[in-house]
């Protein structure tokens, strides 16, 4: 365990805004704020705040002027700070921040200066840029006169290109006036692009911006490119590829165009777009602008396929393409592009980032001429390839997450052979150096292993094949924090916890993705089912606040929201309508509240809510179910069953959702109706679904209708009333023994799909149930579903299905067990929004005797050690770190439980008898004696 840092008054510590990764080129005109404290004193309080926003600071570093102060605001609030100002934001300015609290003492301290930058927060929802039309529509100036009224809040860029498909390099010179004091630029290109500045990265970005339906929205990103300027002529470089906007297929795989599933561009010219907004000392402001003074030319890179598929030619590639030097004598023009139809709005999720490097731990020369590395680690990756040849000798780089019985790259689907034959990279070497390294520019895949073929070790081969010196890969996933880690004394646990892992982070990105190998695509339910377990890991707040714009932007006239958003491509039938997938609309909003203390999305969210919740009254049955969507997709492979029971408990929990939102949003009339509207479903619910007649059972129990005139008694009929509350309070405790018995009947087998999976979890670890046994005698069978069978045969991440040879193994859906370790093993859970208050339910009843972990929540860390290694159900020792701000509510086994209590700072020992222990704030070791 790390130790806690002790300090001696109440102290800001870190400032933030909630759902924005980054913060420059905020395109709206309010913000929440959010801050975190720290005190040595368990007595310690907030008692007051004061915000204050400016445009200006004095020459001592004081902000003057400001555009927006609270004053003083009596209360211990510190996220969900509502910041708007009186006529909005600056646009393109610099906005510093700070906040001063009170504590209960009447002492103050002011947080250090925060700073944002805004774009235009009054015509991202307008008029999209400046176009071509100009070009040759000089009269469209008549007719949309809002692009030339108010020019300083207005975007003033043009989209320009080479109006082809392939991917390009731009390139613009420029002279500055002066020595800048900052240098912001704002961009977009699409599909994807890789901004540079005198030869450097912007930034550590891959894959900008993220994935949107573009024509709806296409999303801009904001750079602080002052420390790349130079005295004298500069260069910014842009280098654009594909990506989903204009999909370029070539002669490799592309997502199969199936009838009902199919993909249609978005564009046809690949296009880029930028302001480079340039501020000196004194105050003055220049802004620098994408139009045709701009240089451009064709990539090295000739094919950028998302699947994972390029074709690099080096010898085409302009060394120093990017720098002041560089003769562009030849390059044309750029042309001015009429641009996607979507409005620019500002990348608010974290970026796409590469993380961990992955060394090869084994290399073959499986036969002569092909090279197989195995990186021993499945997960998301971009490969590094270091390799040396002749001018034009030429090797091709294969990717899989599965090698066969010959060493050699498998698809073991054999629906999606493509993928084994038509997924590849063509590396081209210029010959003009020892080494050459080649890396994608505009794709990524999941992958273990990289298949090298038309290549040699060095040492091996005649000389006729380029040598491969070295490939290594890196990790891509969201920039979004890591917050936190568990791990236990069982070996097969932390395995299994590893492996959740690397699949969560090898899918979370622009959107959560359910596969970053053979789909890519946003499919929602794997939101709402790993919004609890990702939000231990992770800070998700922007990523998911940002699924929520992807979901309104998707959802259809009808009110529909599809099961995919962005809704790349198109499907049908219950595989487009599924409230399981669709709910998220409505449920995302609630867990946003629930984790981290945010009601910003709800106003956003909410009329697309509503509409929502008025589609799904008509597709209701028997005058409330409804089962017309997937059910529990996953259980024998793909079949869809407890529609009644899982689809209605979503719908209850959607209405349930939607009352709330209209109470916080003060819709006082629309909190009655659909409060009403939920009484009446949860009535219908067991009316149809509930059998209280103790024929066939000793207790009351939920069935599914699955097949009409007959009665069962599933864990999965059971799991969903009891975790959606739709049980009788009086009626709890025979539901609960039903859904044991079903576990005992299964001999503890997991008899669930991805939806009910997540709800077995959750009933096995309730106070009422409380049987982490059955969790792990289902995870570790030895026949599936298991999963730890997936790891017995050299798995490293979880697969899509209950399968051995599965077509994809990347696929975090059947990952819910993860909120389980968190919520049970290690025992943390929030009780108030945020963590403001938070149980620890330390593991006394499980195997392990040694459990670890921290939370990083939104107040502070919250850190976790159990240990009886002595002695199995005797005394324990634990560690507890109970952030500032927070209290913790530890549950004991019993009321007989006594407990020794030192808080760090303090010599004194307390003594507790009792099944709870309230902690304040600070760092304690407990003795705990049954």
């Amino acid at each position: 365990m790390g130790s806690i840092v002790i300090v001696g008054k109440l102290n800001v510590v870190s400032c933030g805004i909630h759902g924005y990764g980054e913060a420059i080129g905020i395109d709206v005109d309010e913000v929440r704020f959010h801050w975190k404290l720290e005190s040595a004193d368990e007595h310690a309080k907030q008692t007051a705040y004061r915000v204050v926003v400016s445009t200006t600071k004095s020459t001592n570093g004081a902000l003057v002027n400001p555009c927006f102060d609270s004053g003083r605001v009596e209360g211990h609030e510190q996220r969900n700070i509502l910041c708007k100002p009186e006529g909005g934001f600056q646009p393109t300015a610099f906005h510093f921040w700070t906040v001063q609290i009170w504590d209960q003492n009447g002492s103050d301290t002011t947080s250090t200066i925060n700073e944002f930058y805004t774009s235009y927060p009054r015509s991202s929802r307008l008029l999209p840029p400046y176009s071509m039309n100009q070009t040759y529509m000089p009269h469209t100036s008549l007719i949309f006169r809002t692009w030339f009224e108010n020019p300083e809040e207005r975007w003033k860029a043009v989209w320009i290109g080479d109006g082809g498909d392939k991917p390009i390099y731009l390139r613009k010179s420029l002279d500055l006036q002066g020595k800048p004091s900052r240098v912001i630029v704002l961009a977009s290109g699409l599909g994807h692009f890789n901004l540079s500045v005198n030869g450097q990265p912007a930034s550590a970005h891959v894959l900008d911006p993220g994935w949107t339906d573009y024509h709806r929205t296409v999303q801009f990103v904001g750079y602080d490119v002052t420390d790349k300027v130079l005295d004298g002529t500069n260069v910014v470089g842009a280098h654009v590829g594909n990506g989903f906007y204009a999909g370029d297929q070539g002669d490799r795989f592309f997502w199969p165009m199936y009838e009902d599933n199919t993909y249609v561009r978005y564009g046809n010219e690949l296009c880029f777009f930028a302001e480079i907004h340039v501020h000196y000392e004194d105050g003055m402001h220049e802004c620098i602008i994408s139009d045709p003074s701009w240089k451009v030319r064709k990539s090295a890179t000739n094919l950028a396929n998302i699947y994972a598929s390029e074709n690099h030619d080096a010898a085409l590639f302009p060394s120093g393409w990017d720098m002041s030097k560089f003769d562009d004598g030849d390059w044309a023009a750029a042309k001015p592009l009429t641009g996607p139809r979507g409005k620019l709005r500002y990348q608010s999720q974290p970026p796409v980032v590469l993380h961990n490097t992955f060394v090869p731990v084994r290399q073959t020369t499986v036969k002569p001429g092909v090279l197989v590395f195995d990186l021993g680690q499945n997960s998301s990756i971009v490969p590094l390839v270091v390799a040396s040849g002749t001018a034009g000798q030429e090797y091709r780089v294969k990717y899989s997450e599965t090698i066969g019985e010959d060493g050699l790259v498998l698809m073991p689907d054999p629906l999606f052979k493509e993928f084994e034959t038509h997924v590849y990279s063509n590396i081209k070497l210029a010959g003009h150096t020892m080494s050459e390294a080649w890396s994608p520019d505009f794709s990524f895949t999941s992958a273990r292993y990289i298949q090298i073929e038309g290549a040699a070790l060095p040492g091996e081969g005649d000389g006729s094949l380029p040598l491969i010196h070295s490939v290594t890969a890196r990790h891509i996933s969201s920039a979004a924090s890591h917050l936190g880690f568990v791990k236990t004394d069982k070996d097969d646990v932390n395995a299994l916890i590893n492996a959740c892992y690397w699949t969560f982070s090898s899918n979370i990105f622009s959107y959560h993705t359910d596969c970053p190998q053979i789909e890519k695509f946003g499919w929602l339910e794997v939101t709402s089912l790993l919004f609890p377990a990702t939000q231990y890991v992770r800070d998700m707040e922007a990523v998911y606040s940002k699924i929520l714009d992807d979901i309104i932007d998707a959802q259809e006239p009808s009110g529909l929201v599809p099961t995919m958003a962005p809704l790349v491509r198109y499907m049908c039938g219950p595989m487009h309508d599924t409230i399981t997938w669709g709910g998220a609309v409505c449920l995302l909003p609630e867990m946003i509240k629930r984790y981290y203390g945010s009601t910003a999305v709800f106003e956003k969210a909410y009329a697309s809510c509503l509409r929502y919740m008025e589609y799904m009254r008509g597709k209701e049955r028997h005058g409330g179910l409804i089962e017309h969507g997937l059910g529990d997709w996953g259980r024998d492979i793909a079949f869809g069953n407890h529609q009644a029971n899982i689809e209605t408990a979503i719908y209850y929990k959607c209405l349930r959702n939607v009352a709330m939102m209209a109470k916080e949003l003060g819709h006082t009339a629309d909190e009655e109706t659909y409060t009403a509207w939920a009484d009446r479903i949860h009535a219908n619910y067991n009316e149809h679904l509930l059998v209280t007649d103790k024929v066939e059972h000793p207790h009351a129990y939920y069935t599914s209708l699955d097949n009409p005139g007959t009665r069962d008694r599933t864990m999965v009929a059971q799991a969903m009333a009891l975790q959606f509350d739709l049980v009788p309070p009086h009626l709890r405790q025979e539901v609960e023994a039903a859904f044991v018995a079903a576990a005992e009947d299964s001999g503890h087998v997991m008899l669930a799909g991805e939806i009910g999976l997540k709800y077995l979890w959750n009933t096995l670890a309730d106070p009422g149930v409380d049987r982490p046994d059955i969790v792990l005698d289902m995870a570790r069978q030895e026949e599936h579903p298991s999963l730890m069978r997936f790891l017995r045969r050299g798995e490293t991440t979880l697969l899509e299905f209950w399968q051995d040879n599965c077509r994809s193994k990347c696929h975090d859906m059947l990952g819910t067990i993860y909120e389980w370790f968190y919520s049970y093993a290690l025992g943390v859970q929030p009780l108030e929004d945020a963590y403001r208050s938070w149980r620890l339910r330390p593991c006394f009843n499980t195997e392990f005797d040694y459990v670890e972990g921290s939370v990083e929540s939104p107040y502070g860390q919250i850190q976790v050690m159990f240990d009886r290694r002595e002695r199995h159900n005797g005394p324990v020792t634990m560690t507890v770190a109970v952030p500032t701000g927070t209290t913790c509510e530890l549950v004991l086994p019993g009321s007989s439980t006594t407990v020794k209590v030192q808080r760090h700072a303090s010599e004194e020992v307390r003594a507790h008898k009792g099944a709870v222990l309230q902690l304040l704030q600070g760092y304690y070791t407990l003795k705990i004696e049954n």
